[in-house]
């Protein structure tokens, strides 16, 4: 499929200024103006607003998000080393390795080694065996054995920064979060599993009469948690789906392509009231041009980590 050109990344115009807290009023709270990039990408922020230590909040996005490599990669020559780390969905992955300080290296090459055999196993079950009530169209057990080898081997205990992943409960919708400040006593390969676990595509992972979903579909960019976790400046890094879609392609591609597409929508527009109305800690929001790429776009790696690092290193630049 041919690729538009790269739409530019634009900083500090009348869509994306630079941001700062502002004050609360009587009577009310003051609100950020930031409005849509029309190109679905940019930054606003600065770098000398952040200060010492700022937090790293990771979204999720599908194979998308490989490109938060690239950003660590930015931010590991920047000098940058996150006083902690919140992570959603394939953001709670990338997140455990940069807790772990893996160098941005050796997380490059994981992702430029990664197979689609290592995460996407067909449920040969919905093909045979009553297939519409079956738990999800591929084996978790495939997933949750890759992140068992690619993560640390002693798992928590690794972790040198501190280290938040979130996923929701299916009953009651709540957000349960592992790591510090919330559950230890799941594996860190079935925590980062469980806010993995894209309905319909894998299963939710079941703990103790529970079971838990990708933690996007309620906190796709968890923000919110840095601030509350006592963040002074947040970098969030946002790779999930944009506002538009090839509503051609999508309809040919059947009901699974429908229904990841109503899942983006939901989780896009929750991601621009967040930014939209953010009064938190100073805050540098990047967003790299990912549009028209999918969940298991396993072709273009190598891009996503590039686009990751060059969005990352523009949003540094100021």
């Amino acid at each position: 499929m041919n690729r538009s050109p790269r739409a530019p990344i634009i900083k500090n115009d009348s869509a994306f200024q630079v941001w700062k807290p502002r004050k609360r009023q009587e009577g009310g709270q003051v609100r950020s103006k930031h409005t849509v990039n029309p190109y679905n990408t940019g930054v606003f922020g600065s770098l000398k607003d952040l200060g010492d230590n700022p937090w790293l909040v990771l979204g999720g996005g599908g194979l998308k998000g490989i490109s938060e490599v690239g950003v660590l990669r930015a931010l590991s020559e920047a000098g940058i080393r996150p006083a902690g780390i919140v992570g959603t969905s394939i953001g709670s992955l990338i997140g455990a390795f940069a807790a772990s300080d893996m160098d941005w290296k050796d997380m490059w090459d994981i992702a430029l080694a990664m197979d689609k055999q290592d995460v996407v196993q067909l449920n040969r079950r919905v093909v045979w065996i009553n297939g519409i009530r079956q738990r999800s169209v591929f084996q978790g057990a495939t997933l949750r054995d890759y992140f068992s080898k690619i993560l640390p081997e002693n798992g928590w205990e690794a972790m040198k920064i501190p280290l938040l992943i979130n996923a929701v409960d299916l009953g009651d919708g709540s957000t349960e979060w592992f790591g510090i400040g919330g559950r230890l006593d799941v594996s860190l390969a079935d925590a980062v599993y469980a806010s993995s676990a894209l309905p319909v595509f894998y299963p939710p992972l079941e703990v103790d009469g529970r079971a838990f979903v990708d933690g996007g579909t309620s906190h796709p960019l968890a923000l919110q948690r840095a601030h509350e976790a006592g963040a002074s400046s947040i970098i969030g890094v946002d790779v999930g789906a944009g506002e538009t879609g090839d509503v051609e392609s999508i309809l040919e591609q059947g009901m699974l392509a429908v229904h990841q597409r109503i899942f983006a929508i939901m989780t896009w527009r929750r991601r621009q009231e967040l930014v939209a109305e953010w009064d938190g800690p100073p805050l540098i929001y990047i967003r790299p041009q990912l549009e028209g790429y999918g969940t298991f776009d396993f072709d273009s790696v190598e891009y996503f980590l590039e686009e990751g690092y060059c969005a990352a290193r523009k949003a540094l630049s100021g």
